[in-house]
């Protein structure tokens, strides 16, 4: 079940926008504009306990299955002023893959070899094969804000060694000035994609072609590097 994309998510992805080094940045129109983002720029890191990344297939032709990672690591680099110049960068580990799957996968799937559905899901060749390719990861590229709080943001999805762009449809949830904990800003962010698994090789199946992908999660500030000692 080739539920790995999203990884992507790629989140994913999630999650901000972002130009390559010397593209020029995307302007929004002028009302949407106004509504700025309150969040200080900087670097901000994905806070794994609050994140979610799900993806969802066709089965069978009659129902969607979804499953889940549960280890996944973003970074966001924000600018409020210029969201175009933002970046977000993720990473997934595959075999942390969880589908929640309630029977005893050794009885009724013998001599697989696989001790567990998540274990063949991460590890089998035909799905995830994490031991070939242990990481997913996303990395934006560009950004298109297409309301007040909600922008489109494009990035590379590098899945079974292959690198494909795909495009999230990204909404800011919110930002509060003084996390409760880390007593630093936070922000939040959901992003929402789809795209085609046969595009990074895999074999369709019984299980459909188009995977959806879904990422919600907060982001903590960074400190700043310490200024080298004079």
């Amino acid at each position: 079940m080739t539920t790995r994309h999203l990884a992507a998510l790629s989140l994913l992805a999630l999650l901000a926008a972002c130009n390559r080094p010397g593209e020029a940045p995307v302007t929004a129109p002028a009302a949407e504009a106004a509504v700025a983002l309150k969040a200080p720029a900087g670097v901000y890191a994905l806070d794994p306990t609050h994140a979610t990344l799900q993806w969802s297939v066709l089965h069978n032709t009659i129902s969607n299955y979804t499953a889940r990672f549960d280890k996944l690591e973003a970074t966001l680099t924000l600018d409020p002023a210029n969201l175009g110049s933002s970046r977000i960068t993720a990473t997934i580990d595959p075999t942390s893959v969880d589908a929640a799957y309630p029977a005893d996968y050794e009885a009724s799937h013998a001599g697989t070899g696989f001790h567990s559905w998540n274990d063949d899901m991460a590890n089998n060749a035909k799905f995830l094969n994490a031991k070939a390719f242990p990481t997913i990861r996303f990395v934006s590229t560009s950004v298109e804000q297409t309301g007040a709080r909600t922008a489109k943001v494009t990035g590379d999805l590098t899945f079974l060694g292959q690198t494909r762009p795909v495009t999230l449809d990204a909404t800011f949830n919110g930002e509060i000035e003084r996390h409760p904990f880390a007593q630093v800003p936070a922000v939040g962010f959901a992003a929402e994609g789809r795209f085609k698994r046969s595009d990074f090789g895999m074999a369709v199946g019984p299980v459909g072609d188009e995977v959806t992908i879904r990422f919600d999660g907060e982001f903590i500030q960074q400190a700043a590097p310490a200024a080298p000692a004079n």
